[in-house]
């Protein structure tokens, strides 16, 4: 799949009083991950702005040293970011980024919303999901990267959806080639990180919180159940525990980190 250069400068041009794109591309077929082609580019000098895009990836990698299974025909990119955060904030790079992917593919027409904590969902099952990595001095990030995965036209799981299989109901397609849906994806990031760093965590809070789809989830935490209210602005899961004694119902908040409980998916019926 041949991906055009000059029309993803066009789509990130359009609208926009930019003289030249804030970002520098890197257009690949193929990488081990976009994360770590990324990370040997800053190593030789690359600055903040850049971006490595490709179609697959031989060795994607997940959240909490998963493998990402990259098949050919998504999209797989990784921009660098400079931000000014404490180390102990990182996670609210990953709540920006996320917000302003799906802000801007709702925006195209997308009804996407967000599973804690990562991931992009649509009709219930996984579109995309992303992954920051981020390196720390003196407890400050110095330099971070945002590596994002979309379902384009690619084979996904019983628990996934890819973009094009979703819009071949729709006449005229939302998202209409995948140039369109990375310049999406690239000014969703950029204006997660803007919102973040113009008008502070508890308002990029409060615009995540309105995508999440798993307020009011029931879990179980140790045997007992819970439900999912929140996430806090470290990105963890608020869930409301009510415990019982003889006289009284008392209700507790218990904050949960990522990567700790899986929420889980709904699983397709049909082949998708």
């Amino acid at each position: 799949m041949e991906f055009d250069r000059q029309k993803l400068e066009l789509a990130l041009k359009a609208g926009k009083n930019w003289n030249n794109s804030p970002f520098s591309l890197h257009i690949f077929d193929s990488v081990t991950s976009t994360n770590q082609t990324l990370w040997n580019l800053l190593a030789q000098g690359e600055k903040p702005g850049s971006v490595v895009i490709a179609t697959q990836q031989t060795a994607g990698r997940g959240q909490w040293g998963r493998q990402w299974i990259s098949h050919p025909g998504g999209l797989y990119l990784s921009m660098a970011i400079a931000p000014k955060l404490e180390a102990s904030a990182s996670y609210q790079l990953t709540l920006a980024s996320a917000w302003g992917i799906a802000d801007q593919l709702r925006y195209c027409g997308v009804d996407v919303g967000i599973k804690w904590p990562n991931d992009l969902v649509l009709n219930s099952r996984k579109l995309g999901g992303i992954l920051t990595e981020t390196k720390i001095n003196n407890g400050y990030i110095t330099q971070a990267v945002i590596g994002v995965g979309i379902n384009w036209i690619n084979s996904v799981p019983e628990t996934g959806i890819n973009l094009e299989m979703w819009q071949d109901s729709y006449a005229t397609k939302p998202i209409s080639c995948l140039e369109i849906l990375t310049s999406a994806v690239l000014r969703g990031i950029e204006s997660g990180i803007e919102c973040l760093a113009q008008e502070g965590v508890n308002i990029l809070l409060s615009r995540y919180l309105e995508l999440l789809t798993n307020v009011g989830d029931k879990v179980y935490v140790n045997d007992l159940a819970g439900t999912v209210v929140g996430v806090t602005s470290q990105g963890k899961l608020r869930v409301s525990m009510e415990t019982y004694d003889t006289t009284d119902i008392k209700t507790t908040e218990l904050y949960i980190e990522p990567g700790t409980i899986s929420l889980g998916y709904r699983k397709s019926s049909v082949p998708l």
